[in-house]
């Protein structure tokens, strides 16, 4: 009997621990890293407007939160995704709000994936290898963030080398 419940308490904390870096550790566990969009009207609009490409409605959304809340990391986060991704981005800015992210929670792992990237449109590479780092030590079973930031190097070296 002992020996069956020091292997469920075993295989517990393994599946525990899974679930933490599959979608816990500073990003809140949502849609790429982020807290519960569904939980929080500001992000659930920030998304469906980025899902549409709508930057402009993405950001005035974030800006009127953030300013009703400074210290949501989240916010920060999908502000300066959405800078990023819209027409004439104020990279200055852009960073900022990343900085501001990883300030708040520096587990934050769509911050780290959003900021590498952003290193990657400066031409910033070793930067971008940075923040590749930390999602490697944050995601210690592998993650979407780390995933996908390391695609987007691979892809900006090897169009480098070109």
């Amino acid at each position: 009997m002992k020996i069956k419940l020091a292997i469920c308490a075993v295989a517990l904390l393994f599946v525990s621990n899974a679930a933490l870096a599959a979608g816990g550790g500073g990003g809140g566990g949502g849609p790429n890293g982020e807290g519960d969009a569904n939980a929080d009207p500001a992000l659930k609009a920030a998304r469906a407007a980025i899902e549409r490409k709508d930057w402009a409605g993405a950001q005035a959304g974030l800006k009127q939160a953030l300013a009703a809340n400074p210290n949501q990391a989240d916010y920060h986060n999908l502000y300066a995704y959405s800078l990023r991704k819209g027409p004439n981005p104020d990279m200055a800015m852009v960073f900022s709000h990343y900085t501001e992210a990883l300030r708040l929670d520096p587990k934050h792992r769509a911050a780290h994936e959003y900021s590498g990237e952003a290193y990657l449109v400066v031409g910033d590479l070793p930067k971008a290898k940075e923040h590749l780092a930390a999602l490697d030590r944050l995601c210690t079973f592998g993650c979407e963030e780390y995933t996908d930031l390391k695609k987007a190097v691979a892809q900006y070296e090897s169009t480098a080398k070109r």
